[in-house]
């Protein structure tokens, strides 16, 4: 009698993994792949450095504090740039095929093999190239049975969709490790992404933000993300302290702290902090320096007299009735909670960028209903993402990484929530991608060619092909094309190779071949 293999049962949304090849988790990393966690929450607060790094002041407050040379304090309600924000799948989760569809060198509808897509994850009998089985719904092609894209659909109206277009890049990635130089933060930041509070945040308290490390040459301690995964967090990053007690009006604060820097203003001409003459000491930028630091401080109570307006709790085009979230979703929903501060922080221009870290993607648990239920809920975070940009009119780039990839066998799991599809059963890099959606207010991005959706190609039999591109087989400079197209979404292609930006990058000379859209501001 032949023996059938029994399909294991799903976990739980919110189960850990814990897989019998891996060792105990002992590292934050390897908890955050597991689901065993999603982050503390401790606030690390804006240090003097970190709150002169943004450029302009708003006219009431320079009329107040004239003289004070706000100029020169680079006080700013933000760059300009397109906001950045990129999610960080921790474990090793599926992004080509099943979701996001990736082809030959002809691009995203050069379709593979049957043997190939079984590979990843799709039976023959939902094979892309068969009539409705793929969807362009968001300009980028994914299978239609996507868990990501069921995700975005359920946050994201038609008209936002509408408005969208992505590109998937073909990229091998080392299975379960943090070593992977994923994150691009630093980078975006270095070509002048910068917010009105603060330059970058993540959902983690790491270098990275997140849980995949940033490519140690573009990494700036300067600008070091703050932890942002809950309203409290924001909310706290523009607390006034005890004068917010004192008053009962939040512009006698302002009055106040607006006083104390004319009088630092006053005080530092009539003294000196190198009465020797010392060279190691810069008298003027010591004292302006000290002056801009009060003067930002006015400036930020404010500009931030309510905290509130920072709580995406309280934004009713966020939580609520007519909101992106319902109040019970938000309320129960911790990574729900951890998008909606970070996306309102960074689309609204408070911050330049950010990342969100998700765990529990290393879910080849010998079935599949595990990876999709957790594939659905990380596309109803993208999806939030973008339908928060649209309601608030502004353009917005996200990117999707892992460290790693998986494959199936070929067996299916025929639960409701497995849905037909093939089971996932082990690591497997080279069956790796990223990708990245880009929304324009008032129309789609434009590709440059018609083939852009997808950089790099796969091989017939479901496998990156490694010389498809610079980025196939570094991941550093997969980096590097993310910012790439960044640079070109704000027009800015041209500096990329320039000395103040990367002109030790590797992604040859011509590089018109890697960037996918014209620019949108």
């Amino acid at each position: 009698m032949r023996y059938i293999r029994k399909i294991p049962r799903g976990r739980n949304l919110n189960e850990p993994i814990l897989h019998g090849d891996h060792r105990r988790p002992v590292t934050r990393r390897e908890f955050l792949s597991a689901g065993l966690t999603t982050g503390a929450a401790t606030v690390v607060l804006p240090t003097a450095a970190s709150l002169l790094a943004a450029r302009g002041v708003r006219a009431d407050v320079l009329d107040n504090l004239d003289g004070i040379g706000a100029g020169a304090c680079g006080i700013t309600g933000g760059a300009g740039k397109v906001p950045f924000i990129c999610f960080d799948l921790s474990g090793g989760a599926n992004i080509s095929g099943s979701n996001v569809l990736i082809g030959g060198q002809g691009g995203q509808q050069d379709f593979l093999t049957t043997a190939g897509y079984s590979k990843l994850g799709i039976p023959g009998n939902m094979t892309p190239n068969l009539p409705g089985f793929m969807n362009t719904s968001f300009g980028l092609a994914f299978h239609s049975d996507s868990a990501f894209l069921r995700g975005m659909q359920m946050r994201a109206q038609a008209a936002t969709a509408a408005n969208t277009n992505g590109t998937i890049i073909a990229a091998r990635s080392e299975n379960d490790t943090g070593n992977n130089p994923h994150n691009p933060m630093y980078g975006i930041a270095r070509t002048g992404a910068r917010g009105e509070l603060l330059t970058l945040i993540g959902s983690v308290s790491s270098d990275s933000g997140g849980n995949s490390m940033a490519p140690a040459m573009m990494i700036d301690p300067k600008i070091r993300p703050t932890k942002v995964d809950r309203a409290s967090d924001v909310t706290g990053l523009v607390d006034t302290g005890e004068l917010g007690t004192l008053f009962n009006n939040p512009a006698d604060a302002v009055s106040v702290m607006e006083s104390m820097a004319v009088l630092t203003h006053r005080k530092h001409a009539r003294v000196t902090t190198n009465p020797g003459n010392s060279p190691a000491i810069d008298d003027v930028a010591l004292k302006q320096f000290n002056k801009c630091g009060y003067v930002k401080s006015a400036y930020l109570a404010e500009r931030f007299n309510n905290p509130a307006s920072l709580d995406p709790a309280q934004d009713s085009r966020v939580v609520g009735p007519a909101g992106i979230f319902t109040q019970a979703e938000y309320s129960g929903d911790r990574e729900f909670q951890k998008t909606a501060a970070v996306m309102k922080m960074v689309i609204d221009g408070n911050a330049g960028a950010g990342t969100i870290q998700m765990g529990g993607f290393d879910y080849h648990t010998g079935e599949r209903a595990t990876g999709e239920l957790r594939d659905l809920r990380a596309g109803q975070c993208i999806g939030a993402c973008l339908e928060y940009a649209a309601r608030v009119g502004r353009p917005l780039m996200i990117y999707v990484f892992s460290d790693g990839s998986l494959s199936s066998n070929g067996m299916l799991d025929n639960s409701v929530n497995g849905r037909g599809k093939g089971v996932w059963t082990g690591d497997d890099q080279s069956t790796a991608a990223s990708f990245f959606l880009v929304y324009r207010p008032g129309g789609p991005p434009v590709l440059r060619t018609a083939t852009m959706n997808q950089i790099g190609h796969y091989s017939a039999a479901g496998a990156v092909v490694n010389s498809s591109s610079p980025a196939a087989n570094a991941v550093n400079l997969l980096v590097e094309m993310v910012i790439l197209n960044y640079m070109a979404l704000n027009g800015d292609e041209g500096l990329f190779g320039a000395q103040d930006y990367f002109p030790s990058h590797g992604l040859g000379a011509n590089l018109d071949r890697w960037m996918a859209f014209a620019p949108i501001v």
